[in-house]
């Protein structure tokens, strides 16, 4: 079992950035991917990105590829997301995921779930 607990969300000016963390708590969280997803009112849970266990693997939805930055520290339990020239639509709830063996986009792929950051972007 894996308990998640993101942080770091709130409300920031088009352009601006927020840094979101997810806290891991439970057994060997080192050996879990661990995934960003987010979702929008009214919307389905989209993919935003994914890290392996090691931290040497990283994929990114391409709505945020070169804006959004995925990382791990495995000594603090914890995955971040750096989110760089924030847009209105990336007006959300962030989850942060994490999965023993699944490494896709695909939120059906993930055992664990926080319970989301709201992140609002104004224009």
């Amino acid at each position: 079992q894996v308990q998640l607990v993101e942080s770091g969300g709130g409300l920031v000016q088009a352009g601006g950035s927020l840094r979101l963390s997810c806290a891991a708590s439970g057994r060997a969280f080192t050996f879990y991917a661990m995934g960003w997803f987010r979702q929008a009112p009214g919307k389905e849970r989209e993919f935003v990105a994914v890290i392996n266990w090691t931290g040497s693997n990283t994929y990114y939805a391409d709505s945020v590829k070169g804006r959004f930055t995925i990382s791990r520290d495995n000594a603090e339990n914890t995955v971040y997301l750096q989110m760089n020239s924030l847009k209105p639509e990336d007006t959300a709830v962030y989850y942060c995921a994490s999965d023993l063996k699944y490494t896709g986009s695909s939120p059906n792929g993930y055992a664990f779930w926080g319970q989301g950051t709201q992140v609002t972007v104004s224009s």
